[in-house]
């Protein structure tokens, strides 16, 4: 959703008869544009993934795979990266090119709502949170981008309820609509063989704890026509939401290095 629009009255010459009440003005419905910016991080988050991906498929796939993969047996030892790294990696074709189209349709529009620092740490800490919740709840090795794009889906809902005003008639069936796409992938989907179901959960927890702090809290300012959304949402608070999923998922991943 780039633009909604504001209904706002606006006073307009009024030819009465003498003496008769002049009429109420009409409603004038007002088209406010959203914030544009390039989707430039979503464009280099999925280059990167695809080049990760073509070395996988090169004589050094299997070293490099080796490298990065979530083994939580290489995690226990020290290897921490693994907690983010799998992220660049993908099971095949068909799960990359899968995940690459999630990315692009979320994370256009995240991204533009968001700007480009808080997208990448949105992805960044998704992809954290959901690889800590795999860390703790299997022992299989695992890897993907879905747990950063589960945090997306969780942020773009985050994002709905905060500026649902804004928004009026589209809100219920954009929230429905995320809700619906949650529920396939965890409950259909995500019960199918070799589905780190873990890994989304734990995303989708990540993206709603950052985003809850950090999501932009949009308001209307200026007169009509000339009209603009200003972010209300102070950086102390992304600070904070970024430190909370940091110290909770932190904080489980060194539990489980240590249990």
């Amino acid at each position: 959703m780039n633009q909604f629009d504001d209904n706002r009255q606006q006073p307009a010459p009024q030819n009465t008869p003498s003496g008769a009440p002049p009429a109420a003005p009409a409603p004038q419905r007002t088209r406010i544009a959203m914030p544009e910016t390039g989707p430039y991080v979503t464009y280099t988050i999925i280059g990167i993934t695809i080049l990760a991906y073509l070395i996988q498929i090169s004589p050094y796939g299997n070293l490099f795979v080796r490298a990065f993969i979530k083994s939580n047996e290489l995690i226990r030892e020290g290897q921490l990266w693994r907690l983010i790294t799998p992220a660049l990696l993908h099971g095949g074709f068909t799960h990359i090119v899968f995940n690459m189209y999630a990315l692009l349709s979320f994370g256009q529009s995240i991204e533009r709502h968001f700007g480009h620092g808080r997208f990448l740490l949105l992805y960044l800490l998704g992809a954290f949170a959901g690889n800590v919740m795999s860390f703790l709840m299997t022992n299989a090795n695992s890897l993907g981008a879905s747990t950063a794009i589960f945090a997306l889906v969780g942020a773009e809902a985050v994002f709905l309820l905060k500026n649902r005003k804004l928004f009026a008639g589209q809100f219920r069936s954009a929230i429905g609509n995320i809700i619906f796409i949650v529920f396939i992938n965890l409950f259909i989907i995500g019960s199918l063989p070799n589905i780190d179901n873990w890994g989304h959960i734990g995303g989708l927890v990540g993206g709603l704890m950052f985003s809850w702090f950090a999501s932009p809290v949009w308001e209307v300012e200026g007169i009509a026509p000339v009209l603009q959304l200003v972010d209300q949402r102070p950086t102390r608070e992304v600070i904070t939401g970024a430190a909370l999923v940091v110290l909770v998922f932190g904080g489980l991943a060194m539990w489980g290095m240590v249990r």
